[in-house]
């Protein structure tokens, strides 16, 4: 992947938001809402941080200043309502639905959890329908004023991933692993996917990477040792940040304080973000 055009065919970024703009499947947002960017933040597996990976980045992102929404499209395992402490229910207007905002920052929330009588409710829903609430939560919701869109994707390439690349434009792909030893299959399918909706994938972030001893800060690496530096060279991708397992982040998550994150390490991440 060419580092310089973030895509394989070496089109500017300008020539690939273009075709993105003429693409006949592209759903069009309420004529009130200005989204200038959507970043979609992708796994190739669950359970490897990416529902963190979005929250924190949206929380730097709104920290500099920029209005940022989630939109939470890991429909059957929604978390982001949790990390923000967020229980409200939704409600419409004669122009659309409203977004639930955080309560301290002000991002802008849509999660299908908001739509149930508990959080704890399965979503048995199949494919089309849950495509058609992808949509919904596009088209119908007052999203108003926006930098940055970040959609929580559901892990995979499934039937929803297909759904948002196809029919939403998003300007880039953020893509978050860990140190497995399938790591270069899981963001093999990943990185292909992006490439074959002709999306540029902006770099990986590496969740879980290390440890630090809390009384030497020596970094442990818990897991299989890395091989990150390896996978981002076979596919000419950025490693945009190594994400340490950190108990206070986690506590952050767990106790819905996730806007009291205060850290660097999404720096790069911001910065690509910001020259799309």
């Amino acid at each position: 992947m060419n580092k310089e055009n973030l895509d394989t065919n070496n089109k500017t970024k300008e020539e690939i938001k273009d075709e993105r703009k003429h693409n006949p499947f592209l759903k069009r947002p309420l004529k009130s809402t200005n989204i200038k960017n959507i970043i979609a933040v992708l796994s190739g597996k669950g359970g490897v941080g990416k529902s963190m990976t979005t929250s924190m980045l949206a929380v730097k992102l709104r920290k500099q200043g920029y209005k940022v929404g989630i939109m939470d499209a890991d429909i059957t395992g929604p978390s982001i309502p949790k990390m923000f402490g967020s229980k409200s229910k939704l409600f419409g207007t004669d122009e659309g639905i409203l977004p639930v905002e955080s309560k301290k920052l002000g991002i802008k929330l849509m999660s299908v959890n908001y739509m149930l009588d508990s959080e704890e409710d399965p979503v048995l829903w199949r494919g089309p329908v849950l495509g058609g609430v992808i949509h919904q939560f596009y088209q119908e919701v007052v999203w108003g004023e926006l930098d940055y869109l970040l959609i929580d994707m559901p892990p995979g390439t499934g039937d929803v991933a297909l759904t948002i690349f196809q029919s939403l434009p998003v300007d880039g792909i953020v893509i978050v692993t860990s140190p497995q030893s399938l790591v270069s299959m899981i963001v093999s399918k990943a990185v292909n996917m992006a490439e074959k909706m002709n999306i540029p994938v902006l770099g990986l972030v590496e969740n879980m990477s290390y440890v630090l001893c809390p009384n030497c800060d020596e970094r442990i690496e818990i897991f299989n040792k890395s091989t990150i530096h390896e996978v981002a060279d076979n596919f000419n991708l950025e490693i945009l940040a190594e994400m340490p397992i950190d108990p206070k982040l986690a506590a952050l998550a767990d106790s819905g304080k996730i806007e009291d994150v205060e850290l660097t390490l999404l720096d790069q991440v911001v910065e690509k973000c910001q020259n799309i």
